[in-house]
């Protein structure tokens, strides 16, 4: 029971990451470091944002058409025990992400000023991470990680300004404590994930270089975060389970040096705590059920025209099927997207983002080995 009700509450928390503030997608989860004996696990998701909104009078009034590109997510996670209190994880995920495409709905000029951008930044890491248990059940963890991470855009409304990376890979770390009550299924893990310094070769053109490319050097910081993961056995078959999540988006800048404005290409102005509290319950020795309720607030003031939107609410259900040394988790999240305004001048709204969401689904096979 208290296995099956684990991973299922683990699914349900990754599910219902999809669209968290700024560009975070996995959660950087290390709970598979957590698992029992040795084990290995394959997770797919799928995220379908719809985000739309509309232009402000002084721009146009003309409606944006859906700018959020749907995404999948693929992570992976092998961990061995190296003796009796020592353990060992791998893990694969894909932390952070963007699919921007504004399309162009009507003839000019009737079209919304953005119409025809778009951005990608996409991201991959592998994480190594290593645990001890005391013999009083509290661990100690830490590990290293290594990401790729590579980014273009093309904004024909900022004097035609594009923009194009090569990938990039740099180290980071992570460190972290828990302490366990297995006969309740008690789980308390606080996991503190080091920011990651890239520096890219980037190409970039605007009318500004008359429309020539031009090379430059940007550095891009991953952002620090800090999770804190937490379950617990409050009844007969039934687990409590949830987490807070802090992102340091505040610090997270692309500024290449041939941007047009003053301002940068994409920044915020705060950073985010995501929350998450669920509950599951076993029905029989094969299937566990759960529904975890997910909250994020706003920042408020302008969001990036590359991301405008701002908090969120989400409801994640999802089931898990155990049957000898396989798990099989499903889950579904439906994501209501906070409203926001965008802005081109720092003072003034351009466009108002409202009543946007997002479906997410997921699937998780684990093996016990």
């Amino acid at each position: 029971m208290k296995k099956t009700l684990t991973t299922l509450g683990a699914l349900a928390l990754t599910t219902a990451a999809a669209h968290a503030g700024g560009i975070d997608r996995s959660g950087q989860s290390v709970l598979a470091i957590f698992e029992k004996g040795n084990y290995a696990e394959l997770s797919f998701g799928r995220v379908a944002p719809d985000v739309s909104g509309v232009a402000t009078a002084p721009y146009g009034g003309f409606a944006s058409g859906d700018m959020a590109g749907d995404y999948n997510q693929i992570g992976m996670a092998v961990k061995t025990d190296l003796g009796k209190n020592l353990s060992f994880a791998l893990i694969m995920d894909q932390p952070f992400g963007a699919n921007v495409s504004y399309p162009v709905l009507a003839v000019p000029p009737a079209v919304y000023y953005a119409a025809g951008s778009t951005a990608t930044l996409s991201t991959t890491a592998v994480t190594g991470v290593l645990k001890y248990t005391t013999e009083s059940n509290v661990s100690v963890y830490g590990g290293l990680r290594y990401e790729t991470m590579r980014a273009e855009a093309s904004m024909p409304f900022v004097a035609s300004y594009r923009v194009s990376s090569d990938t990039s890979g740099a180290a980071g770390y992570l460190v972290g404590v828990a302490y366990e009550k297995p006969e309740i299924a008690l789980r308390v893990a606080l996991t503190y994930n080091s920011k990651i310094s890239h520096d890219f070769n980037t190409v970039e053109a605007s009318l500004l270089t008359g429309g020539l490319d031009v090379a430059s050097t940007t550095t891009v910081n991953s952002p620090q975060s800090v999770n804190l993961d937490f379950q617990s056995g409050v009844a007969k078959d039934t687990l409590v389970f949830g987490s807070i999540r802090w992102v340091d988006w505040s610090s997270f800048v692309i500024d290449p040096t041939n941007y047009p404005p003053a301002s940068a290409l994409v920044s915020y102005d705060s950073d985010t705590v995501t929350y998450s509290i669920g509950i599951g319950r076993r029905f029989n020795e094969n299937w566990a059920g759960a529904i975890s309720l997910g909250y994020e607030g706003k920042s408020g003031g302008f969001a990036s025209n590359l991301g405008p939107t701002d908090g969120k609410k989400s409801i994640t259900i999802g089931a898990t099927y155990t049957k000898d040394n396989w798990k099989v988790s499903g889950g579904v999240s439906y994501v209501m997207i906070g409203d926001a305004q965008t802005t081109l001048n720092g003072t003034t709204a351009s466009a108002n983002f409202t009543d946007n969401s997002a479906v997410g689904v997921g699937l998780r096979i684990g093996y016990s080995f």
